[in-house]
C-alpha cells in the first residue's frame, strides 16, 4: 500500500470544507477570554468595541464554511444568497477594524472635527459598499450555487462581477489604510510594551490579509484575461485568511489580558515577598490570618499586608534605636550601600525585638516613636529576611563591637 504526498495545494482542497472552524475556534476562545472583562467594564466603549469586533469576525468564519453557505442557501431559498452575505460581513467586519483603530489611536477623549469627520467617512463609504452589493445582486443571474468559489466562478458575470470587485477593492483598502495607521502608532515613542507588541501582531495579521487580497484579486484577473488560476483564491487565501484572524485576535487580546495577568503577577510577586515578614509577625502573636477560601489575590494581599503592620506597629515601638544605629553603622562597615544598610538596620532590629518577646510587654509610652517609614517599608523589609547570612553578620559585629565597648569601659 503506497501514501502518495500531497501538495499543499491539494492539503487545503482537502480539508477546505472544515478548513474555516479553526480561526472561528480561536476568536470565540479570544471572545471568551475578553467577555468576563467586558461584562464587567461595559462601560468602556473601547472593550465593547474590541467584544464586537472578535464577535463579528468569528461570524465571517462561521458564515463562509461550505456547510453553512449550503444551510443558508436553503433556508433562504436563493441560490448563492450566501455570497453578498459572507461579503457584506466582511465589509463590516473591515469598517469596524478601521473605526476601532482610529478612536484606539486617537483616544476616547480625541472629539476633532478630524477625528469625528473619519469616523463618518468610513460608515458612510462602507454603508454604501454593503447596499450596493445587494443591489447588484440582486440584479445578478447567479443560478449554480457555488460553495468555494465563487469569486472566480462569476468572475465574468454582469453585475455579479461588479459585486466581486466592490468588496475585494473595500477589504484591500481597508487593509491598507489599518496597516499604515498601525506601523505609524508602532513607531511612536513612549508606548507600553504589551500595546507596542499587540499592534506588531495587529500589523503582521494585516499585511497577511493584503496577500489574502493579492490572492484573491490575481484569480478574479486571470478569469477575465482566460486564464485559471483558481487555486490562489481557493487554496492559498484560506490559509492566509486564517492567519491573519489568528494574529489580529492576538492583537487586540494582547494589550488587555497582558495588562491583567501582569497586574495578576505583581500581586501574586507582593503576596509572596510579604511571607518572610509574616511567618516571623505569626511567630510574635501566635496566630496568622484566617483562611478564606474564595478569597482573591487582591484581598489575599491586603489581609496579608494589614495583619503585618498590625503586628509590626506595638512590636517597632520596643525597638531599641541605640542599637538599630549599630546595626546600621555594622552594615555600613561590611560594604553594604546606604539604603540597605537602612533596611537591613530595621529587620535585625526587629528580630531583636521579637527574640525579646516585647510585644507582650505593655507599652508604657516610653518607646513610642515614629514608625511611620518603616510600616511603609515592609516590603523591603520582608525581602531582607531572605538575607539570613547578612543579617546574622551584622548582629555578629554589632555585638562584637558591644562586647568591645564594655570590655575596655
Amino acid at each position: 500500500m503506497t501514501t502518495v504526498a500531497l501538495t499543499p495545494a491539494e492539503f487545503v482542497n482537502q480539508f477546505y470544507p472544515n478548513f474555516w472552524w479553526i480561526p472561528a475556534g480561536v476568536l470565540a476562545a479570544a471572545l471568551a477570554i475578553k467577555l468576563p472583562s467586558i461584562i464587567r467594564l461595559w462601560k468602556d466603549p473601547m472593550l465593547r468595541a474590541v467584544g464586537g469586533l472578535l464577535l463579528l469576525a468569528c461570524a465571517v468564519f462561521v458564515f463562509v464554511a461550505p456547510s453553512t453557505i449550503a444551510r443558508v442557501n436553503r433556508l433562504t431559498g436563493v441560490a448563492n444568497f450566501s455570497g453578498p452575505w459572507v461579503y457584506s460581513l466582511l465589509t463590516a467586519f473591515c469598517a469596524f477594524c478601521l473605526l476601532l483603530i482610529i478612536s484606539w489611536r486617537n483616544g476616547l477623549s480625541d472629539r476633532s472635527e478630524r477625528t469625528r469627520r473619519a469616523m463618518r467617512g468610513v460608515v458612510a463609504v462602507y454603508s454604501g459598499v454593503i447596499v450596493a452589493m445587494w443591489v447588484l445582486f440582486a440584479l445578478a443571474d447567479v443560478p449554480v450555487e457555488r460553495l468555494r468559489d465563487l469569486d472566480t466562478y462569476y468572475a465574468n458575470t454582469p453585475y455579479m462581477r461588479e459585486v466581486i470587485v466592490l468588496y475585494l477593492l473595500a477589504h484591500t483598502v481597508a487593509a491598507l489604510v489599518t496597516n499604515g495607521l498601525i506601523w505609524n502608532w508602532v513607531r511612536t515613542d513612549g508606548l507600553d510594551s504589551l500595546l507596542r507588541w499587540g499592534l506588531k501582531f495587529l500589523g503582521v495579521g494585516y499585511a497577511a490579509q493584503l496577500f489574502f487580497d493579492a490572492a484573491k484579486i490575481s484569480a478574479v484577473v486571470a478569469r477575465w484575461s482566460g486564464r485559471n488560476v483558481d487555486w490562489l483564491s481557493t487554496a492559498v487565501a484560506p490559509p492566509l485568511a486564517c492567519l491573519s484572524a489568528v494574529l489580529i485576535a492576538v492583537g487586540f487580546i494582547l494589550p488587555h489580558a497582558g495588562q491583567y495577568l501582569h497586574g495578576r503577577w505583581h500581586v501574586r510577586l507582593a503576596h509572596h515577598e510579604l511571607r518572610p515578614l509574616y511567618l516571623l509577625m505569626r511567630s510574635v502573636n501566635g496566630t496568622g490570618v484566617p483562611l478564606l477560601l474564595r478569597a482573591t489575590p487582591e484581598l489575599r494581599l491586603v489581609r496579608r499586608e494589614t495583619f503585618i503592620r498590625d503586628v509590626l506597629l506595638p512590636l517597632a515601638r520596643h525597638i531599641d534605636e541605640d542599637r538599630r544605629e549599630r546595626f546600621h553603622d555594622a552594615a555600613l562597615a561590611l560594604g553594604h550601600p546606604p539604603g540597605l544598610a537602612r533596611t537591613l538596620a530595621a529587620t535585625a532590629a526587629i528580630l531583636d525585638a521579637a527574640d525579646a518577646g516585647t510585644r507582650t510587654q505593655e507599652d508604657d509610652g516610653t518607646g513610642a516613636r515614629d514608625t511611620t517609614e518603616l510600616l511603609r517599608e515592609i516590603g523591603a523589609v520582608s525581602r531582607v529576611l531572605r538575607r539570613t547570612e547578612d543579617l546574622r553578620a551584622i548582629r555578629a559585629l554589632a555585638r562584637d563591637h558591644t562586647d568591645g565597648k564594655s570590655l575596655t569601659g
